[in-house]
C-alpha cells in the first residue's frame, strides 16, 4: 500500500497524519501524530486510527529544538512503521493562497517564493507552513511536496463577498476578503454529501469553532461567504484574536497611544480574543471550569459574536436549512452548543437538549425548521486527497 503524510504545522506545534492510499476513495488511516511544546518542552505521541498508542517521547525543556529538528526523527520514525510500504508524497496545510492558488499545487522554488510573499497575510501560520516545507524538503529533497490551502474554498466567492469598500485599485492588488478554514469546509461539504444529501444541497452555516474560529455560508456545498476576511484576524472571537474590530481603533491605538506595528500584531493576534476579555485563558475549557465573571463574560461575547454573523450569513444564503457544529469548541462544547442555539430560536432552531449533552450527530428536534448536526472536521484526510490527486 502507498503511503501519503499529511502536515499541519503550528507556532509551536507540528500535527500529522499518515494515510494509506488504494484510490482516492480508499483510504486508510495509519497513524495520527502531534508534536506539541515545540520551543519549550517538545512532546511527540503517535497513535493508531483506533486511539492506541504508536510511540511517545519527551524531550526537556532545555533541548532548544525548532520545528526542523524534528523532521528527521519524524520520517525515520514513518519509514520504520511502514514497514515496506512506500511513502509518495507530503501534504501540506498552506494558510493562505493569495489570488494565484485556488487549488493545491506541487512545491517548486517558484511556489515557495509566492508562498514568502504571503506571509505578511497570516503572521501567526504562513511562515510556520513554508518552514516545514522546506524542512521536509531537506530531509527528503526527492520526495513531492504538495501545498494545499485553507483560502482556496472559499476562490470563487461572488464579488459582493469579497470586496471591501476600499479603492477599486487596492481591491485589484489584492486587498480583499479571502477567508480560511477552508480544507475543514471542503471536508465538511464533501462529508455531508455522503451522509446528508438533503441538506448538503441547502442552504448551511458551517460553524468552525476552536482557538481560531470562522464561520461559512455553503449553498449546495459552496461557498457563498464567510466571515475571516483579508486575514485570518477578522470576524468571530477566537482563543487570543479580537475577530472584528472598528478600523477606528486601529488609528486610535496607532495616533493616541503610539503603538507600532509589532504592538498592534501583538495586541491583536495574542492578547486579545477570549484571552483577552477573561483575562484568564484564551482556551474554551478553562472558560467553562471557571466561575469568575470575566470568564463568563468572554464566553458570552464569544456566542453573541457567533449568533450575529450567523444570522448574516443566514441573510446572505436567503434562508437557513441546516447548521453545522465543527472544530475544537465546535466538536466539544455542548454547553457553548446550547448558548448558540438558543440565540438562534427566531430562525427556527430546536434543540435536542440530551442529543446536544451526549454529542449526538444530529442535535436538533425532529420539528426544528433548522437541522443542526455535529459533524468532526478532518484536514489531515482532506490534504491527503489533494496530495493523491495530483500524484495519481
Amino acid at each position: 500500500m502507498r503511503a501519503v503524510l499529511s502536515l499541519n504545522a503550528g507556532s509551536s506545534s507540528l500535527k500529522f497524519a499518515l494515510t494509506g492510499v488504494g484510490s482516492a476513495d480508499d483510504l486508510a488511516t495509519i497513524a495520527i501524530g502531534k508534536i506539541e511544546g515545540i520551543g519549550t518542552a517538545p512532546h511527540l505521541i503517535v497513535r493508531d486510527a483506533a486511539g492506541g498508542l504508536l510511540t511517545e517521547r519527551r524531550w526537556g525543556a532545555d533541548a532548544g529544538m525548532a520545528h526542523e529538528a524534528f523532521f528527521d526523527p519524524l520520517f525515520g520514525w514513518i519509514d520504520a512503521h511502514l514497514d515496506g510500504d512506500r511513502l509518495i508524497g507530503v501534504g501540506h496545510r498552506v494558510v493562505h493562497g493569495g489570488t494565484a492558488f485556488a487549488e493545491p499545487v506541487i512545491v517548486t522554488p517558484a511556489v515557495l517564493d509566492q508562498l514568502d510573499a504571503l506571509a505578511a497575510l497570516a503572521p501567526l501560520h504562513q511562515p510556520h507552513n513554508i518552514a516545514a516545507i522546506r524542512a521536509a524538503q531537506t530531509v527528503r529533497p526527492d520526495l513531492p511536496q504538495i501545498a494545499c490551502f485553507d483560502t482556496a474554498f472559499h476562490h470563487d466567492l461572488p464579488p459582493v463577498a469579497s470586496r471591501f469598500a476600499i479603492p477599486r485599485a487596492l481591491h485589484d492588488e489584492g486587498v480583499r476578503r479571502y477567508g480560511f478554514h477552508g480544507l475543514s469546509y471542503e471536508y465538511v461539504a464533501r462529508r455531508l454529501r455522503e451522509i446528508d444529501p438533503y441538506m448538503a444541497g441547502g442552504r448551511v452555516v458551517a460553524a468552525h469553532l476552536g482557538n481560531g474560529a470562522s464561520l461559512c455560508a455553503m449553498q449546495a456545498g459552496r461557498s457563498i461567504d464567510t466571515t475571516m476576511s483579508f486575514t485570518a484576524l477578522d470576524g468571530l472571537v477566537m482563543g487570543t484574536r479580537c475577530g472584528a474590530i472598528d478600523a477606528g481603533v486601529i488609528l486610535y491605538l496607532l495616533e493616541q497611544k503610539q503603538m507600532s506595528a509589532a504592538d498592534l500584531t501583538n495586541l491583536l493576534y495574542e492578547r486579545s480574543g477570549l484571552l483577552g476579555v477573561s483575562g484568564i485563558s484564551g482556551d474554551m475549557r478553562d472558560l467553562l471550569d471557571s466561575d469568575a465573571t470575566a470568564a463568563h463574560e468572554a464566553i458570552a461575547l464569544f456566542v453573541y459574536r457567533i449568533a450575529g454573523a450567523t444570522a448574516a450569513l443566514a441573510g446572505a444564503l436567503g434562508g437557513l436549512d441546516g447548521i453545522i457544529f465543527t472544530g475544537g469548541i465546535g466538536e466539544n462544547a455542548p454547553a457553548v452548543r446550547a448558548m448558540l442555539c438558543e440565540r438562534l430560536t427566531w430562525l427556527g432552531v430546536e434543540i435536542d437538549e440530551p442529543a446536544n449533552t451526549a454529542g449526538a450527530p444530529v442535535i436538533s428536534l425532529p420539528s426544528s425548521r433548522v437541522r443542526v448536526r455535529v459533524l468532526p472536521t478532518d484536514e489531515e484526510r482532506m490534504i491527503a486527497i489533494h496530495t493523491l490527486a495530483l500524484l495519481s
